[in-house]
């Protein structure tokens, strides 16, 4: 997603969200991603994990339903598959791994639980 778009995003969803938060402007955001580092905690687990693995479709690109119905599709929808980890007793997300619609969620497992 553009950068530009991610900022309209994130403020979105801090506006549903009920918050009164600022998000900063495009060039604020394009000076301080260059030394921007991002560390992600990692969280040991005390016992063993329960790991529930699905996937969802997300269309990406492609015309509208109704548009689609009533005039027909000018091309073909592109769909990505998302597949995540998600522990079964917090709910936390463990893993997340996106692909193209083809592949299931048996191949994708190894790379899961890495």
């Amino acid at each position: 997603m553009p950068l530009r778009q991610v900022i309209d995003f994130v403020q979105s969803l801090i506006d549903l969200a009920g918050l009164d938060w600022s998000v900063p402007g495009y060039s604020t955001v394009c000076c301080r991603q260059k030394t921007l580092t991002v560390s992600i905690p990692y969280l040991p687990s005390c016992g063993g994990l329960h790991l529930l693995v699905d996937s969802a479709g997300v269309k990406m690109l492609g015309e509208g339903e109704w548009k689609t119905k009533k005039h027909g599709a000018e091309y073909h929808r592109q769909w990505r598959k998302v597949h995540l980890g998600i522990d079964t007793e917090t709910l936390e997300i463990w893993a997340i791994e996106v692909t193209d619609n083809r592949i299931g969620d048996a191949p994708i497992l190894p790379e899961l639980l890495t």
